[in-house]
């Protein structure tokens, strides 16, 4: 059996013993000379799973998506200079879904930032406005034969006191809070030199996870408000499958006076839901939209994607709105009045036995609206000819069963969330930014985390944006995508003011005629294409008879139809 070897710098020592104490088992790494030491100790731990990832901005996003998955943080580690400002997308994503990320970034030592030494940027603090915390160390100076003065030994011990705390924050803080942190650790050289025994070994701080609960007097008077409303809306925004036990949902849809309403992101189901927003409220009357008005707002979940029902919310409020979340509560629709600090689980617990049915027509007649707006969409989907809309029908009908579905932003989420989608898909995209910079790479992260076979349906603008996620060894083999390439930033053409100019084919929609072929001949993928709607099934049969090869189907749509098409679709509700 080979012997491990260590950094012989005692910081990175430290480092990888306490990412090991506290279960971070996933180490992202690009290449770099900086991070030499944390390369060489992370590599050669046997329990470590690490993966070279040569784009920073790929790495972050793709350890995002493994830990999107693990529900654990995830290490990424690069060298100095301006490697790091790479991760800041990720990061901002990873902040704001609450998903963990522990950003390790090698730099040079203080004394030698600003005075014109190579590759070196100002990296304390760098990412203040979305990381939970930011640890600066101190740098080490590794003498070759042992230093007898005190004072040096005792300026020693304080350095990896100091490190060995701020280590232990950080990785603390992002167990306990669920997002992303940042341990700057500057390095003298040399950098390459090895051990074959650790001469650091580190205090390990344990988690302490926070304790919250509901007054008394506040759940008593949050009860009787629920019992006594007779309109009570439940929305749900980005929910990772399996998150919120199924008793509950089924509870909820026993009370009249209850409507669930749903996102595609939201990963709960029941025939009681509204699942398709836009489907239901795009064509209300304003005495419609009264009728619709809930005295109580009770949201968990993520980021919510359909901006006509935070108009709605915003236009008509609750008389309270209750976000349940054990971390935070944006007040979203200007009206929140209770912040509660549970799981969505420990709350229902505890609040829906004590709860009473409220005889109500308020779930009944909005669910008889949702059903003539499904019969609408079925024959609105029927007559149309081949665009963007038909295409994810085909797709969602033609996809198989239990699959892991990543979405692409912008257009791509959109569409899905007006149809239903099979209950057995999991369904996830990047919402808390919602940039379309690192889907793909997110995706790949996403798959190789999960046993789930895995399928990430992309925009162009989106795929080819990050297409270097496709640069690295990691690919699941049975992994697949679907680009629908309708020529440029198709969003754009439905978006009020829109005018055909080349001013706005140039700036605003972007319009190419780039294709994934060559892609996918440079990086392996076995390539399969579509311009109608024959071929777009036959596509996705193909893509699945292969399961030895990365797939990649290229949905090309007409530009110019796609949004008369969409337009269409929600005047045929009037």
């Amino acid at each position: 059996m080979k012997a491990r070897l260590y950094s012989k710098i005692p910081l990175a020592q430290t480092i990888v013993a306490l990412c090991e104490a506290k279960g971070v088992f996933h180490i992202v790494i690009s290449p770099g000379s900086r991070n030499a030491p944390l390369t060489i100790g992370f590599s050669e731990h046997p329990e470590m799973n690490c993966y070279s990832i040569v784009d920073e901005r790929c790495a972050a996003f793709f350890a995002l998506g493994i830990a999107q998955q693990i529900k654990k943080p995830v290490a990424v580690v690069c060298t100095s200079g301006s490697a790091l400002l790479n991760y800041y997308p990720a990061i901002s994503e990873a902040f704001y879904s609450d998903i963990p990320l522990v950003v390790l970034s090698a730099d040079r030592p203080i004394e030698r930032i600003d005075i014109g030494d190579g590759q070196t940027i100002r990296q304390k603090n760098v990412f203040e406005n979305h990381i939970l915390y930011s640890a600066n160390l101190y740098s080490e100076v590794v003498a070759e034969t042992k230093i007898e003065d005190i004072r040096v030994q005792q300026k020693q011990r304080e350095a990896q006191k100091h490190n060995e705390r701020e280590i232990n924050l950080a990785l603390n803080k992002s167990i306990e809070e669920k997002g992303p942190v940042h341990i700057n650790v500057p390095f003298y050289e040399p950098l390459y030199d090895k051990l074959t025994s650790p001469t650091s070994i580190p205090k390990n701080i344990h988690v302490e996870y926070p304790l919250h609960h509901i007054s008394d007097d506040l759940q008593s008077e949050m009860i009787s408000a629920w019992n006594l409303a007779k309109r009570k809306m439940v929305l749900i925004g980005v929910n990772s499958p399996g998150m919120v036990h199924q008793k509950w949902i089924k509870d909820l849809a026993k009370d009249p006076s209850v409507l669930v309403v749903t996102e595609t992101t939201s990963n709960l189901h029941h025939s009681s839901h509204i699942n398709c927003i836009d489907q239901l409220i795009t064509s209300l009357t304003e005495e419609e939209f009264k009728a619709l008005q809930p005295d109580i707002l009770l949201t968990f979940g993520g980021m919510i994607v359909s901006k006509r029902i935070k108009a709605f919310l915003r236009n008509y409020q609750p008389k309270s709105h209750w976000h349940i979340d054990s971390k935070k509560a944006y007040d979203t629709y200007f009206c929140l009045t209770e912040h509660i600090k549970l799981s969505p689980n420990e709350f229902f617990l505890e609040f829906l036995s004590k709860t009473e049915l409220q005889k109500s027509n308020y779930k009944s007649f909005w669910i008889s609206v949702r059903d003539q707006r499904r019969n609408r969409h079925k024959e609105y989907l029927d007559k149309i000819l081949f665009t963007d809309l038909k295409v994810f029908e085909t797709i969602f009908n033609k996809i198989p069963d239990s699959q892991m579905i990543q979405l692409g932003n912008s257009s791509t989420v959109r569409y899905a969330q007006l149809f239903s989608i099979n209950s057995s898909f999991k369904v996830f995209c990047n919402r808390g930014t919602s940039g379309i910079d690192g889907s793909t790479s997110t995706a790949i992260g996403a798959a190789i985390a999960s046993n789930t076979p895995t399928i990430l349906i992309t925009g162009d603008l989106s795929f080819f944006y990050d297409s270097n996620a496709l640069w690295n060894d990691y690919i699941p083999s049975d992994f697949k995508i679907i680009v629908i390439n309708n020529s440029g930033g198709g969003i754009f053409r439905i978006l009020p003011g829109k005018e055909e100019s080349s001013n706005f084919n140039t700036y605003f929609e972007t319009t190419h005629c780039l294709t994934a072929q060559h892609l996918c001949k440079m990086f392996g993928f076995e390539y399969h294409v579509a311009h109608n709607q024959e071929e777009v099934i036959q596509g996705i049969q193909k893509m699945y008879e292969n399961n030895n090869l990365p797939q990649l189907l290229e949905i090309f749509t007409p530009r110019k139809e796609n949004d008369s098409t969409l337009i269409g679709y929600f005047k045929y509700f009037v």
